[in-house]
């Protein structure tokens, strides 16, 4: 036969004929392929042309220097080299600027400025951005056209970008090649794939011998008898066809069984009628003589076989057996598990105690009492000397007669809760009636306990990390059935969970209450000696950890007074301990006599530069940055400086009690390495009578609500709640602080004093050596007129030094102010900003005893900085105060 005749036989048999459908088939989706690919390719490009000369247009139009450049005399001079820039840049056609009426002002082409721009502009004068599809000589292309406007709103140009959609890529068309390849290797697999199948049919079937057939099946038959597992086939009739050895052996069949009914060879009435039936059957237990049976049947007429029925057997008795025991501790790993989400949920020691009480009467017990050390209540570590107090009780019933808590307990030495104790594990106690260890605790509670019905008992250590918590016991009274092993071994796991938890819960109240108590150590415990304002404050540290909130209250120079409220970031010992640094710098610094501003620069990079100085052993003891509000109020100006570190800013509640809180420029949080943003101080000028408002974050932000929803409520309180600032602070307290806060709380508010013009004094002085005796005699007169006549030699000295001093080393007017408050305040204000230094003058100088004397008659004196030059000034104790 010719190649050409055994080709056309081929293609007539069954898999020619699936070959050829499979070539027609793949060339089929081949040629949809392509086509798709083509029609996308062309949408694809033309939606990329589109977005990109949108976001071109869209970018240049707000580009820095674009609005500016069309307010310039000769907008095109700038506008030009920075519109080429930009279209190499973005790989487009062109990039036009022209203005509102569509003048260009830019092109490609310079010779085209000026020119008319030729597209839509309408959209675009009207502030939207308009995309269009245009066509030329050259072919399709995609401009868009953009508004420029200013910050105002106001469109001052127009800013448009292009490009020829067939310069846009398309990744369909590089896939092209890809998907013809797969096509014609799609194609030449299904070749290869039918070549193969067709040999190996071939391969299989031709020539195949009854004696090979015979031997299959011989095959078969030696696995069916070889497998441990009863075989047993049933006709139509009901007679058994065939039954493996294991099907013999299990049911004790006769060496002539096979050919019989199943009624004749002796089965159980059960099992026989069970195999009779036909019925399909799923994994069915039944008991054949001393054996249990899974049986498993279905019949082998569902797909057109003989009439009858197929089963087969298997011997359940062990696995029962073992299901039981399976079952068992499948109930017991979920009990432990769901102790895991049960106990342990809070890190209260007693909640958690409480926790674990519960979780055991709801599924293991009918009492449960937990008995724990007397430091693991407080946070402490046990000893061996520990007294025991009950922290948890529950029952079934409330009138129980076992101790209430709050119990101390003592454990007699031969009772079960002694021996657990001493050997760290778990004791049965099956009939507490027959213990007469038990009853040794306490004769008379044991028998009531045994009068009300409860009869068995474990108790079980809470030992963690090698120190034993307290006692677990658990006992039984509804249940006539006492605890067994299986129960103790339950009972040790349940307890030895719920005792990581009890001893992580000790940990944390224990450095809970360390933050705690290094917290309020660190902030200040009475209010500093000030007339300027009256004060209340409140500090609530959260009840899962105490954080590093604090306020603070400085009295400097002149009677003013420095109110400061911060927060360092994170919670307990390491936040407790950052707030103590960054105070302490705060007081420093405030010594300086800072403007505010100038105050939380310096404290910015203080803690920028602590933290890279802190070791890698002790990076936990680094800050990780901190918020800040610092504000000085003036009582003689009744003017309040106010900077903000990336702290909320403070409210102010005039006299007539209208609430504000002014727009503050907030710098960025401590500590971040953003040397480049400055902090910025504004003067906000307070009547008196008003009240000034500071807090931290925790008070407006919580769980329940946000920051926008907390100040608007904060502002809501403060407009409604009269009285002064304890009355305030304790409305506050009420209305926005839950009852388990999860931040630190800081809350404080002054109400402003004003020195009244009666007790400050100022002269304008010329810089002439002759002012200065004029001076001393209205000192002198001021003093007589506030009874302050016994300081007025001292203040006279004083006075004339800072002003001679002044006369000499500055040029203008001098600013004489004297200010009586808790003490005699004298400042002198020049337009100089050298600052005088105290030194030891020779018995040969003729000057620089001035500033010696001045430092031996005042009790304070110091230098501060104006905008204008300094202010000398110095402070005196009044004589009676």
């Amino acid at each position: 036969m010719s190649r050409l005749a055994r080709l056309r036989a081929w293609l007539k048999s069954l898999a020619g004929q699936v070959f050829v459908l499979q070539v027609i088939m793949v060339l089929l989706l081949i040629g949809v392929a392509v086509f798709e690919t083509v029609v996308q390719s062309e949408r694809d490009s033309t939606d990329e042309a589109r977005a990109r000369a949108r976001s071109v247009a869209e970018t240049f139009a707000t580009a820095t220097g674009v609005v500016k450049a069309m307010d310039d005399p000769d907008p095109s001079a700038e506008l030009q080299p920075l519109a080429e820039k930009a279209r190499k840049v973005a790989r487009v056609g062109f990039i036009v600027v022209t203005t509102p009426q569509g003048v260009r002002l830019t092109h490609p082409r310079p010779s085209l400025i000026g020119k008319k721009f030729i597209g839509a502009i309408g959209p675009a004068q009207r502030g939207q951005v308009v995309v269009e599809i245009l066509d030329d000589k050259d072919g399709r292309f995609v401009q868009a056209v953009a508004p420029i406007r200013q910050s105002n709103g106001r469109v001052v140009g127009l800013a448009s970008a292009g490009l020829r959609i067939g310069e846009v890529p398309s990744v369909v068309v590089r896939q092209l090649p890809l998907l013809v390849g797969s096509g014609v290797a799609a194609l030449l697999v299904g070749v290869g794939g039918t070549v193969l199948v067709t040999r190996r049919l071939r391969r299989q079937t031709r020539g195949l011998e009854p004696t090979e057939l015979a031997r299959m099946y011989e095959h078969h038959d030696a696995v069916l008898h070889a497998v441990k597992e009863g075989v047993v086939i049933l006709d139509g009739d009901g007679r058994l066809v065939l039954a493996n050895d294991e099907a013999r052996r299990l049911l004790g069949l006769p060496l002539d069984a096979e050919g019989r009914r199943v009624w004749d060879i002796g089965l159980e009435t059960r099992l026989a009628h069970l195999l009779t039936s036909g019925d399909l059957v799923v994994d069915k237990v039944l008991p054949v003589g001393d054996r249990l049976l899974s049986v498993n049947q279905r019949a082998t007429d569902q797909n057109g076989g003989p009439a009858g029925s197929v089963a087969t057997l298997r011997d359940a008795t062990e696995l029962l057996v073992l299901g039981d025991d399976a079952d068992a501790a499948r109930r017991r790993l979920k009990l432990l598990y769901e102790a895991g989400d049960h106990v342990g949920r809070s890190l209260d020691v007693t909640q958690t105690a409480q926790e674990l009480a519960d979780f055991a009467l709801a599924r293991f017990a009918d009492f449960v009492t937990i008995d724990l050390a007397h430091e693991v209540l407080s946070g402490g570590e046990p000893t061996s000397g520990s007294g025991m107090y009950r922290a948890a009780a529950r029952g079934i019933r409330d009138d129980h007669p076992l101790y209430p808590l709050g119990t101390r307990i003592h454990y007699a030495a031969a009772t079960p809760h002694s021996s657990g104790f001493t050997s760290g594990s778990a004791v049965l106690v099956p009939s507490l009636s027959d213990s007469a260890g038990w009853r040794q605790q306490n004769p008379e509670l044991a028998a009531d306990v045994l009068d009300y019905g409860i009869h068995s008992l474990i108790t079980a250590p809470l030992l963690a990390r090698g120190e034993i918590l307290g006692m677990a016991s658990y006992f039984r009274s509804e249940k006539p059935d006492p605890f067994d092993r299986d129960d103790l071994a339950l009972a040790e796991e349940l307890t030895a969970r719920a005792a990581i938890s009890l001893d992580n819960a000790r940990r944390f109240t224990r450095e809970h209450a360390l933050a705690v108590t290094l917290q309020r150590s660190l902030l200040p415990h009475a209010l500093p000696q000030q007339n300027a304002l009256e004060v209340a404050h409140r500090y609530l540290p959260a009840q899962a950890d105490a954080g590093g909130d604090w306020f603070d209250i400085i009295p400097l120079p002149g009677a003013r007074v420095a109110l400061v409220v911060g927060d360092v970031v994170g919670h307990g010992l390491q936040a407790a301990a950052g707030m103590g640094r960054l105070r302490t710098a705060v007081h420093n610094f405030s010594a300086l006599d800072l403007p505010p501003d100038e105050l939380l620069t310096h404290l910015d990079e203080l803690v920028t530069r602590t933290e890279p100085d802190s070791s890698l052993e002790a990076e936990d003891d680094a800050l990780a940055g901190a918020t800040c509000l610092y504000a000085i109020y003036d009582p003689v100006t009744r003017n309040c400086s106010v900077a903000l570190a990336g702290h909320p800013a403070p409210f102010f509640i005039g006299p007539d009690r209208t609430v504000q809180s002014p727009d503050l420029p907030v710098g960025p949080p401590l500590g971040l390495g953003l040397g480049g943003l400055p902090f910025e101080a504004t003067e906000v000028h307070v009547p008196e009578g008003s009240d000034i408002v500071l807090f931290t974050d925790g008070l407006i932000e919580n769980r329940t609500q946000g920051i926008e929803k907390g100040l608007t409520t904060l502002h809501h309180v403060l407009a409604q709640t009269p009285g002064g600032p304890e009355e305030i602070c304790d409305a506050i307290q009420t209305t926005l602080v839950p009852d388990t806060p999860r931040d630190d709380v800081a809350l404080m508010v002054a109400r402003t004093r004003a020195l009244s013009t009666d007790n400050v004094a100022e002269w304008e002085l010329e810089p002439e050596p002759d002012a200065v005796a004029d001076l001393r005699a209205a000192t002198s007169r001021k003093l007589e007129e506030w009874h302050l006549g016994d300081e007025a030699f001292t203040t006279e000295l004083i006075i004339s030094e800072l002003v001679t001093n002044a006369i000499r080393y500055s040029a203008g007017t001098i600013h004489v102010r004297l200010i009586r408050d808790i003490s005699l305040i004298c400042e002198v204000y020049d337009n100089s900003s050298t600052s005088p230094h105290l030194r030891r003058a020779a018995t040969t100088d003729e000057g620089g005893r001035g500033l010696y004397l001045i430092s031996q008659f005042a009790d304070h004196w110091g230098v501060r900085y104006t905008p204008k030059g300094k202010v000398l000034w110095t402070e005196q104790k009044i004589s009676g105060l």
